[in-house]
């Protein structure tokens, strides 16, 4: 049977095809590549006996990969195309984790998780980009946050089979969870290449949502003089959501168990919850910004995110801290959502995948920065408090600037 004629039996467009495919993605290219990593990090360092700073490493060395990935990741898309660059991104990522499982030296590890994130944003940046191009304008902010919501599931499954394999395997828990892990992402890797597609055109498709008028998304954008400062100041607006989620997402665990005093297992229950909220975060604040406009979009979630890290800085008891950590769940992964539909608005479909690799620059620059500034800031306060309150003064500034962006011209 074509491809064609697969379509044509479906009873609803095969962006959403695309939409649940992306979410998969996302779901082991940066959930469980990525995020999982906060779990499976106690048992590494008592297996391995490694310290805190050389863990830490090991977590910066994914960074750096992801960096790199980011910066060849357009040329790549051009020349390979965006689903063999998606299967080749998730490929590496799930032999990578296998090895990983396999090996106890520092230099090894390090090495094996610089692929795996080099692998997350092989195949991270074309599936944001075939957003863009399999929906319009009005529908794409939504199917963005769809997409983005596979990272909450994999939080969510992280935080409850992770410790089911310590309790199982001992010791060697986490050795098991990563070669689960990687097991996974394989097999999202033949489901990628089975289901994704490059355009809507290669299945005679038009992208879901209302025809544009003759020369807005169907043509090749021009580009305009303004065009390098828009990226730029999407760019700067990214980097303070790098820096600043990254900040709180890799602190507030041991704020709740140092500070607050709470057992490892009621700290990671209230970090399931983040894993729960983020599910609605990208779908929620995407869909809105297609109602209230991207930059509107853009100045509520850091808004939210706002509140969330001052009520984390002031400490005001439990209830602060459970407020706090469900406003942080369900903003956490908006900005990812409304940066993608936004990017397009402002500079056109085939500009969409280089512009998101660029702005994903800042991003990536932000959360390698954010949590080394947070341990600085963490020493001359004797806690992370000074570090939260940081990171809203960030947010709140971030907030104001995102009010200024221009209304997009195409």
């Amino acid at each position: 049977m074509t491809d064609r004629s697969s379509r044509a039996s479906l009873p609803f467009h095969y962006g959403w095809v695309i939409v649940a495919t992306g979410s998969l993605v996302l779901f082991s290219c940066l959930g469980l590549a990525r995020y999982a990593y906060t779990m499976l990090l106690p048992g590494m360092q008592e297996s391995l006996g490694f310290s805190y700073d050389r863990m830490g490493y090991i977590g910066t060395a994914n960074f750096v990969g992801y960096l790199a990935s980011v910066v060849a990741a357009p040329s790549l898309i051009k020349r390979f195309r965006p689903r063999v660059t998606i299967v080749t991104g998730l490929i590496l990522i799930g032999f990578c984790m296998l090895g990983i499982s396999r090996v106890d030296g520092f230099i090894p590890l390090a090495c094996l998780y610089t692929l795996v994130g080099m692998g997350g944003g092989l195949a991270n940046i074309p599936t944001m980009a075939l957003v863009t191009w399999w929906f319009r304008s009005e529908q794409r902010g939504r199917a963005a946050g769809l997409v983005i919501g596979g990272n909450g599931a994999a939080i969510i499954c992280a935080g409850f089979v992770i410790p089911l394999l310590n309790r199982i395997y001992g010791v060697d828990g986490w050795r098991h969870g990563w070669l689960l892990l990687g097991t996974v992402s394989l097999l999202v890797a033949m489901i990628a290449g089975l289901l994704l597609r490059n355009h809507p055109s290669e299945l005679g498709l038009e992208p879901v949502g209302r025809p544009q008028p003759l020369g807005q998304e169907q043509l090749v954008p021009r580009e305009t003089s303004g065009d390098g400062a828009i990226l730029f100041r999407l760019g700067l607006l990214y980097l303070v959501f790098g820096a600043t989620f990254m900040v709180y997402g890799t602190f507030i665990v041991t704020t709740m168990v140092k500070e607050y005093g709470f057992s490892d297992a009621r700290a990671g229950f209230y970090w399931s919850w983040v894993g729960f909220f983020s599910l609605f975060s990208g779908v929620a604040f995407g869909s809105l910004s297609d109602r209230i406009g991207r930059k509107g979009g853009i100045a509520l979630v850091f808004a939210v995110q706002t509140v969330a890290y001052l009520l984390a800085g002031l400490r005001l008891g439990e209830p602060g801290l459970v407020v706090s950590i469900i406003l942080y769940g369900f903003a956490v992964f908006a900005i990812p959502a409304i940066m993608a539909a936004a990017i397009a608005d402002y500079l056109g479909l085939h500009r969409a995948a280089t512009a998101f690799a660029t702005v994903t620059i800042f991003f990536a620059a932000g959360q390698t920065l954010g949590p080394a500034g947070a341990g600085m800031l963490s020493r001359l306060g004797g806690g992370f408090s000074l570090a939260y309150s940081v990171a809203a003064l960030l947010t709140l500034t971030a907030s104001l600037f995102a009010l200024t962006l221009p209304r997009p011209q195409r």
